[in-house]
């Protein structure tokens, strides 16, 4: 499975929530879905795989305000290892 975004209002905030795989050449998609509108939220529950620039991506976003829903542990984990060898 590729990856698809669906974009929702939650309480007033936009929530992408991202399904499937998301590998570098997604991330393109994902900056202009993020840059483009007023999403703070970040739903990963169905999010079954990634790869260290999606997880550098990620973490970069976080660190910006982006909060994630449903982060699978070894996605946190990941980001947490990327962010302390910066």
């Amino acid at each position: 499975m590729t990856l698809r975004i669906e974009k929702k209002s939650r309480d007033g905030v936009t929530v992408l929530k991202l399904i499937g795989q998301i590998r570098s050449g997604d991330l393109e998609e994902l900056r202009t879905q993020l840059n483009g509108g007023d999403v703070r939220v970040l739903d990963l529950d169905e999010l079954t795989l990634v790869d260290a620039a999606v997880v550098r991506f990620l973490g970069a976003y976080e660190g910006s305000g982006i909060e994630f829903l449903n982060c699978a542990p070894y996605i946190r984990e990941w980001i947490r290892r990327e962010k302390e060898s910066q």
